[in-house]
């Protein structure tokens, strides 16, 4: 349980970490600095530790704070919570289904259907996409989007959830190598992806009990594993639209059939 002071200095923190680094890997970035998608050598996996400290800037902020205010009393509990899997088949089935419900209207919305990658890619990059995405979710999925939905309610906290994300997303577009920085047109199709995944990540922390901050982990690592794969797919207006507008619509759907049947019980 997070009260608003968890919240907000876990926010705070996470800012304070995030813009500090990306910041100087910024002005780096003026004399040659770059992060590397695809590692094949020593040099570039020293040059993407910075850069994994940015992205990783969620899960740090939120073992600090819960540690420093004593809602865990160590790295072991910590983790132990942010790979808690047990749970029943339900939860996956959601997770796997909005996945390809994304890709799948993405893909028909663009008129094309073809893969950037081969589909192994997918398999071969998870292990890499825990650490560069799906561990955002130790931070944002354990504390903020919770503790934001308990004060301010389902809708309002995904909306709050998907603005302060964005913000956190911002320097990508400015770091050499990464695969965000493509323009405003790029930008303003993201903008919708972040406000309409936290409506999902938001219905996930509903149904999932106390795995939830896992199944957000897994479904970040998914969604971003899927996204070098299927990135041909995911840059036109139409399919950004359906695909966020549907998977919004099934979120919401998802909590409001979940808050009745609690109401029934």
């Amino acid at each position: 349980m997070t009260d608003r002071k968890t919240v907000t200095n876990f926010t705070v923190l996470t800012f304070c970490i995030a813009y500090l680094v990306s910041g100087v890997l910024i002005i780096l970035g003026q004399f040659g600095y770059q992060v590397y998608n695809w590692v094949d050598t020593l040099p570039q996996f020293c040059a993407n530790i910075p850069f994994a400290i940015y992205i990783l800037s969620p899960a740090i902020a939120s073992y600090i704070i819960l540690r420093r205010n004593n809602k865990v009393a160590g790295l072991r509990e910590w983790l132990k919570t942010v790979f808690n899997a047990k749970n029943n088949i339900y939860p996956y089935i959601f997770v796997v289904a909005g996945l390809v419900l994304y890709y799948s209207l993405h893909a028909l919305f663009s008129g094309n259907t073809g893969a950037a990658l081969p589909l192994y890619a997918f398999f071969l990059s998870l292990p890499g996409n825990l650490f560069i995405g799906g561990l955002e979710e130790a931070g944002w999925a354990y504390i903020m989007q919770p503790g934001l939905a308990r004060k301010l309610g389902y809708i309002p906290s995904c909306i709050l959830s998907g603005g302060i994300w964005l913000l956190w997303h911002i320097p990508l577009f400015f770091i050499p190598g990464t695969n965000h920085a493509e323009g405003v047109i790029h930008f303003c199709m993201f903008a919708v992806q972040c406000m309409g995944l936290r409506f999902f990540f938001g219905a996930i922390c509903k149904i999932s009990g106390k795995s939830h901050v896992f199944m957000c982990v897994l479904f970040h690592t998914m969604f971003n594993a899927a996204s070098s794969v299927f990135a041909a797919v995911t840059t036109t207006w139409p399919g950004t639209i359906a695909a966020n507008a549907a998977i919004v619509l099934v979120s919401i759907l998802t909590v409001a059939a979940s808050n009745q049947n609690q109401t029934n019980l």
